[in-house]
């Protein structure tokens, strides 16, 4: 694994960590940026394992595609897409704390989702 793949997925753990502190304090923007933080930084992981662009926002939706698309995960995308919401709840504060507990645990699963597949070069 690359030195920069592997920053990205500890970033990725550790903004998951602190959305897990945020909302333990009913902090549910930051919860949810943190959150969609995790999921760009592991999708960065993926993308700089790959040699994919990263670098813009709309590359990480390009990333989730070709991710989905390479590794015949169809989970993949939706799981991004989720952590988007996170990421509009930010600046909105449209959702309840259970629904960013939810979109918390599915970022998680994308976490460890792409993680697995990094770690058997997959991605």
């Amino acid at each position: 694994m690359k030195a920069t793949t592997e920053r990205y997925a500890r970033r990725s753990r550790r903004f998951l960590s602190q959305a897990a502190d945020e909302l333990a304090v009913d902090d549910l923007e930051q919860a949810s940026e943190k959150g969609w933080g995790a999921a760009a930084q592991i999708m960065k992981a993926a993308a700089e394992e790959r040699g994919w662009r990263h670098g813009q926002h709309r590359q990480l939706f390009e990333v989730t595609r070709q991710l989905e698309q390479a590794t015949g995960d169809p989970d993949i995308r939706p799981l991004f897409h989720i952590a988007s919401d996170l990421h509009a709840n930010f600046y909105e504060g449209h959702l309840h704390a259970v629904d960013v507990q939810f979109a918390l645990d599915q970022v998680d699963a994308l976490v460890q989702r792409v993680e697995r597949l990094i770690q058997s070069n997959g991605a």
